[in-house]
């Protein structure tokens, strides 16, 4: 297939995949595979990273007015009940280092890109995270935290923390970790997905910026091992994923508000499974 082809393809799952809990991630090595692209190939590798920019201007897009107002109402908070301490911006930054300090250590170590190029450590994601999430969606059903503004910084950092395990074991979705863990932290369905919304922002920066660099590092400290086929294909990619992505955010948020995550769920399981016997044969 054409590499323009594949990035518009590709493009679009990941605008369809980065914000719902089944894992951008584990959908776009599975389509990388099953289009016989190589998972240890460099340039796709750091294309998965990278298209991630889209999705993170389609929530700066969609969230603006809302940003806005955090800014301009920092640190008192538009109530005038908060501090420098527990401001939403404050606990998204504090939420972002908790799981970034670590993440930095794992990917020196190499567990991190490793586990990328295996379908079964992808597979096995799936399945636990849908369960997770499950248990989970039937559990939490009495939340004390009903809207993002009023979150603690516990449970930022509780969120934080358990943004690591989308990093290190790929397939269990970062909004998976993100939206589970803050239900199981006390706080709404739609507040959970609100800061994990928020708290993509930095941590798919911070992940795109370091993918980029450490790329450039390993080719010598040039750009020119990429052919402009394939930094125009990134490009294409980018503007397709941030088209899907924000129309997805819309829908994902009206239908949070009306609905569980058990479809989600029931999706990993069954997706989990597939990619779980295609590995072993």
């Amino acid at each position: 297939m054409h590499i323009y082809l594949l990035s518009i393809l590709f493009g679009i799952i990941e605008g369809l995949t980065e914000f719902l809990p089944i894992s951008s991630t584990a959908h776009l090595r599975i389509a990388q595979a099953a289009a016989g692209v190589p998972l240890d190939d460099r340039y796709w590798a750091m294309y998965a990273v990278v298209i991630q920019i889209g999705a993170i201007l389609s929530v700066v897009v969609y969230f603006w007015r809302r940003i806005l107002k955090f800014l301009i109402t920092f640190p008192r908070g538009a109530a005038g009940d908060r501090t420098i301490f527990n401001h939403p911006l404050t606990l998204t930054l504090a939420a972002f280092f908790i799981t970034a300090a670590p993440l930095l250590v794992l990917k020196k170590m190499g567990v991190i890109s490793k586990n990328l190029e295996s379908l079964t450590v992808i597979g096995c994601s799936l399945v636990i995270g849908g369960i997770i999430m499950w248990i989970v969606d039937v559990l939490c059903r009495h939340p004390r935290t009903l809207e993002m503004e009023k979150l603690s910084l516990p449970q930022a950092l509780w969120i934080g923390l358990a943004q690591i395990a989308s990093a290190v074991f790929p397939g269990t979705s970062r909004s998976m970790s993100t939206i589970a863990a803050g239900q199981v932290g006390g706080m709404s369905r739609a507040a959970a997905l609100e800061f994990s919304f928020f708290l993509s922002i930095p941590t798919m920066l911070a992940a795109t910026a370091k993918d980029l660099l450490d790329t450039v590092q390993e080719s010598g400290g040039g750009w020119h091992q990429f052919s402009s086929q394939q930094w125009l294909a990134l490009v294409l990619g980018t503007v397709v994923s941030f088209i899907v992505a924000w129309g997805v955010i819309a829908w994902f948020m009206a239908w949070v508000r009306r609905h569980g995550f058990v479809p989600f769920a029931i999706y990993r399981l069954v997706l989990g499974a597939a990619v779980l016997i295609w590995a072993m044969k």
